[in-house]
């Protein structure tokens, strides 16, 4: 039986394309979660992200399949693109200015915060603090605005890496991130919150 384990997703997505069925699962399995927390976080909306996630996939089968898939890079960042590419049709289909309307089901309550809780019981409580208070600054932000800091602070991606996700210019990303900064920072003041952020 052949194992897959030892193939990077570039690997199974190029050996899937020549006919491999079984690494589209393998494929499948390891990028699921990350792609369905991004587009669950863009949507809001379990329901609406179960859809978008069944779209993504389906447009990545078929351009796998029409060999449209080259290894130039990540194979995360291409699926994540195409993610993108189906929340912003969706969207446009139904003359939406947003991504997402903030409200409370729309908080990053689901993403880890491990390395900003470190220490004793009091930091712990405050570095909690923080984070529900990015959230609600977060929520309060345009969605693209949103979706630039979501990949820069909880997915850790490049500007140049944001850029190509979303398809816009390496300028436009970090002019949205300023843009975002500059608009948590004011809110941060408002409140009296201490942010601490950069790009």
């Amino acid at each position: 039986m052949k194992t897959y384990a030892s193939h990077t997703d570039e690997e199974l997505a190029l050996l899937y394309s020549a006919g491999d069925n079984k690494a589209f699962d393998e494929l499948l399995a390891r990028n699921q979660q990350k792609l369905f927390s991004y587009i669950l976080f863009m949507v809001g909306d379990h329901e609406l992200a179960n859809d978008v996630f069944q779209d993504t996939f389906v447009k990545i089968i078929i351009k796998l399949q029409e060999g449209k898939y080259t290894d130039s890079g990540k194979f995360s960042f291409w699926s994540t693109r195409i993610a993108h590419n189906v929340i912003m049709d969706r969207y446009r289909r139904q003359k939406s200015e947003h991504i997402v309307e903030p409200n409370s089901e729309n908080d990053l309550s689901h993403l880890r915060n491990d390395a900003l809780t470190e220490g004793n019981r009091e930091s712990e409580y405050v570095n909690t603090q923080i984070m529900d208070d990015v959230r609600h600054m977060m929520d309060s932000l345009p969605a693209t605005q949103r979706e630039v800091v979501y990949m820069r602070y909880y997915q850790d991606l490049s500007f140049k890496e944001i850029a190509e996700i979303t398809g816009v210019s390496i300028n436009t990303s970090l002019g949205r991130m300023r843009y975002a900064l500059i608009n948590m920072r004011r809110m941060a003041k408002q409140y009296h919150i201490f942010l601490d952020m950069e790009l």
